[in-house]
């Protein structure tokens, strides 16, 4: 290591450490969604996706670049109204998300239909999420931040940690060897872009697109038409407080890490 590179690593800090990874690995932390043409965004339940970056993708569909929405559960116990059966919940909720994915820009929906609050934390699981990826083949991976502090829903914490373990191992041959049988090669994909982070470093405009966001909303009346008017709110008030870190009206924010700094890399939360 030259005397230089172990300066720059003295004083490394966000600004430094994504110059690096600029510069080191050709990957731009700050245009993470340039050269990217297919995204997977995964969710534990039908609307997380449109909470946390509905204004995001749908400005990405306005770009042209082709996402795929990956429901992981079923959303079936998401209600207060116990007049509601289960089954029925959630044949209601992809009803719901599939007319709001449409407002979005979202051609194509996968599901796996776990139980909601049930979704395990197994290699069966992710191993159907790296035969996803491989068969899919996404440029990027969305999925939620499974390191938020205090979240107490355990799909929320289960699909980050499934998502962003499928993103390491969809490359590696041997890990659900399967899919060799089937004719799915393993496949690369150098980012994953975190939502629902405490931690974001990437702050995107969605001003010209936050309406639609609200609108593709709108569509999940099982879990908002009762409380409308404080889902807008909050996400107005979540949108400004990004939108002024980047002197715009709306934002939302991600934290996006390049695979190859999955896994033993302990300055990676500085990035």
């Amino acid at each position: 290591m030259s005397q230089n590179f172990k300066e720059i690593f003295k004083n490394l800090d966000e600004k430094t450490s994504k110059h690096l990874i600029k510069e080191l690995l050709r990957i731009d932390i700050e245009k993470p969604f340039e050269n990217v043409r297919k995204i997977l965004c995964i969710q534990p339940h039908p609307d997380d996706c449109e909470i946390a970056i509905g204004g995001t993708l749908a400005k990405l569909s306005l770009e042209k670049k082709e996402i795929i929405y990956l429901t992981l559960t079923d959303g079936c116990f998401g209600t207060n109204d116990p007049s509601i059966k289960p089954e029925q919940l959630a044949k209601i909720r992809k009803e719901e998300q599939e007319r709001a994915a449409k407002i979005i820009g979202i051609k194509k929906l996968i599901w796996l239909n776990y139980k909601d609050t049930e979704l395990p934390y197994s290699p069966d699981v992710r191993n159907k999420i790296i035969s996803i990826i491989r068969e899919e083949k996404p440029d990027m991976v969305l999925a939620p931040d499974a390191w938020l502090p205090y979240e107490v829903h355990p799909d929320h914490r289960n699909a980050g940690l499934l998502a962003t373990e499928a993103v390491f191992f969809s490359s590696l041959p041997n890990i659900n060897r399967i899919d060799l049988e089937k004719g799915l090669e393993p496949h690369e994909v150098q980012l994953i872009g975190l939502y629902y982070t405490s931690k974001p470093n990437f702050v995107i405009d969605i001003s010209d697109t936050f309406n639609i966001k609200l609108n593709a909303l709108k569509e999940h009346k099982s879990q908002f038409q009762n409380n409308w008017g404080f889902l807008v709110m909050y996400l107005q008030g979540i949108g400004a407080f990004y939108g002024k870190k980047i002197n715009t009206e709306f934002a939302e924010a991600l934290k996006i890490i390049p695979k190859i700094l999955l896994h033993i890399v302990p300055i990676v939360e500085i990035i």
